[in-house]
């Protein structure tokens, strides 16, 4: 099929004005002439492009070599095995093939470079401790095994309970139930039904394989059966419940496992063989989550080079545990472990200790470090701030405290508009733009009592590490305001949904914007594995690391900011100290703060903020 001169010129004007946007975007450059790179230009993974579906389609024209889908954005690549291949993919596909959002044809450009994304996952170093055994067992050991557990319903037998559907997926557990949700057990309510006796023989065979690692017994088994298109989300095994090793026993089906370490971002892909045994031991099975990505197909490498798909199959998986016997993990790795982060709670009085540090370290180095590229994306004033501001009359003068890069110090010609920040970058940015700004520390601003007519203090007071010390920040803002004076306070909240509707900062990520898949409903936000990390300044302090542009879980926590430095691709990653807040939990600091000397005017929700307008009281 050709397409028609004026459907031609009408794609050729579409592809453009996607060329533009990803050459912004992505920092490539398009070539006019055929390459080996070709660029999907509207369609990705936040239309909900399926890698495989676009496989299946190109492979029919040509090799693949590489393919590379940005996360969260709405266009892809391919890099083909030679031009005269990517020639022939690009004329099969561009303008007719369906793939597109809502069923749109896909548009397509040849480029002259990739993006610098993640590492390939399939050429990636695997994590330290994950060993897989290929062939570990025979057909027929493959076979006893089969009849021993006994999945299929119709072999059901009279003393067990039935085999169980977990979101469509086939579940049976020997020994202690796995607890979905939790990932642990309930080992108070042991099974009747045992590890069959026919495990016994994988245990000798792992010994004599490998005698380095501390082999045991295990005793408890979940079995899944996967039908194609079904998995299970990323999760890692609660660390307190089992011991190390934990030992996956693929039956059946090939299939592609996903790891990845939360704290570095890191994916890796294992094609699990049938018959296959995988070994999660050490860092792997503590420091990294394993998952299978519900599909029909599986992306893998070629035999003779690049990618090709395969259908998937029934799979029967077997995984093995042993329990531990008191309820704690002892391993090195705190970032997804439970019992490490069970200590979390507990961290209030190191924080409290350490606050001052905490902050330095966490909040004024940080903001130092990233002044230019924050400021670069604080350049929008929320409305209802600039409206507080532009209220004041001619001649009123208005302290920002914790100005940023002074984008509130613009919004008004009439009123005498001061700024402070503690950060020497972010000041720079405010001398360099002509606005009135002097360095301090919020909980001792160098303005007399009584000085000012209205502050402000928008996302200051969550970087605050203690009660105490907010409560003295904004103490220090009703000091210095005039009798009859108003101030705007804004925090970041906890929670980021109000009204049914999500926050800007969770609709930036496109998968809030998604219906759930099937198998998410697993394992709850609450649940979700925690990265933990050590807090700079505060000794032993450890604290949850939050996922950007995801719902909060902890009220105490660090928030990650990337940055890439011109010298390299790689983007460092700096971590601000939050405190996040619970409804009405700024309304009552600020009582606490002023007294019976301030009056609480409105208190409201705005862009994920919890925020109030309070005025002082005349004498």
């Amino acid at each position: 099929m050709t397409l028609s001169k004026n459907l031609e010129k009408k794609i050729g004007k579409k592809i453009k004005r996607c060329q533009l946007l990803i050459e912004k975007d992505a920092g490539i450059t398009f070539s006019d002439e055929p390459t080996k790179l070709i660029a999907i230009c509207n369609a990705g993974l936040s239309t909900g492009l399926q890698q495989e579906a676009l496989l299946k389609e190109a492979l029919q024209h040509g090799t693949i070599q590489q393919v590379v889908f940005p996360p969260g954005k709405s266009y892809c690549f391919l890099q083909c095995s030679s031009i005269t291949e990517a020639h022939a993919i690009y004329t099969a596909l561009n303008g007719l093939c369906t793939l597109g959002q809502d069923g749109a044809v896909l548009l397509l450009a040849f480029c002259n470079a990739l993006p610098a994304y993640r590492d390939d996952p399939w050429n990636a170093c695997r994590p330290d401790g994950l060993i897989l055994e290929r062939d570990f067992i025979d057909e027929t050991m493959e076979q006893a095994l089969l009849e021993a557990v006994q999945i299929s319903e119709d072999t059901e037998q009279p003393d067990t309970e039935p085999n169980k559907t977990l979101k469509h997926r086939k579940v049976k557990h020997f020994g202690y139930k796995f607890v979905y949700g939790s990932n642990n057990v309930d080992r108070t309510k042991p099974l009747e039904r045992k590890i069959p006796s026919v495990c016994g023989e994988l245990w000798q065979k792992l010994q004599q394989l490998h005698p380095h690692l501390r082999w045991h017994v295990p005793d408890q088994l979940t079995v899944n059966q996967y039908e194609p298109g079904q998995g299970i989300p990323p999760h890692v095994d609660t660390h307190s419940a089992f011991d190390d090793p934990i030992l996956s026993l693929s039956l059946g089906s090939d299939v592609v496992m996903e790891f990845k370490q939360p704290s570095s971002g890191k994916v890796v892909c294992v094609d699990l063989p049938s018959r296959s045994l995988l070994i999660m031991s050490g860092e792997s099975r503590y420091d990294w989550t394993h998952g299978i990505t519900p599909r029909k197909m599986d992306t893998i490498p070629a035999p003779n080079g690049g990618l090709t798909v395969r259908k998937r199959q029934l799979r029967v998986s077997l995984t093995f545990r042993k329990l531990l016997p008191n309820d704690r993990c002892g391993c090195p790795f705190p970032r997804l472990c439970d019992t490490a982060q069970q200590s979390v709670s507990n961290q209030a009085s190191l924080l409290a200790s350490h606050a001052a540090q905490v902050e330095a370290e966490n909040v004024h180095r940080v903001y130092n470090e990233i002044a230019k590229h924050f400021s670069d994306t604080r350049h929008s004033p929320w409305p209802r701030v600039e409206a507080f501001v532009r209220s004041l009359s001619a001649g009123e003068v208005l302290l920002d405290v914790g100005c940023g890069n002074g984008k509130y110090l613009a919004s008004s010609g009439c009123s005498v508009l001061l700024g402070c920040d503690r950060s020497e970058g972010l000041l720079q940015v405010c001398i360099e733009r002509g606005f009135n700004v002097l360095q301090c520390d919020c909980l001792a601003v160098p303005f007399r009592d009584e000085s000012v007519d209205a502050c402000i203090s928008i996302a200051v007071i969550h970087h605050l590490a203690t009660d105490e010390r907010r409560q003295r920040a904004i103490s220090e803002m009703i000091r210095v305001l005039r009798p009859g004076g108003r101030a705007l306070i804004y925090v970041w909240a906890k929670n980021q949904e109000a009204n049914a509707k999500k926050s800007s900062y969770l609709r930036q990520n496109k998968q809030n914007n998604k219906p759930p898949a099937e198998d998410e409903a697993e394992t709850p936000p609450d649940t979700q594995p925690v990265q933990l990390e050590r807090v700079s300044g505060a000794g032993d302090c450890t604290l949850p690391v939050h996922t950007n542009r995801t719902q909060f879980q902890h009220q105490d926590l660090l928030v990650p900011w990337k940055l890439r430095s011109n010298e390299s691709t790689e983007k460092a990653t700096f971590l601000r100290y939050y405190h996040v807040f619970e409804e009405h939990e700024l309304e009552k600091l600020c009582l606490a703060s002023g007294g019976d000397s301030i009056v609480l005017l409105e208190s409201y929700y705005d862009q994920g903020n919890w925020c109030v307008v309070l005025q002082k009281k005349a004498n």
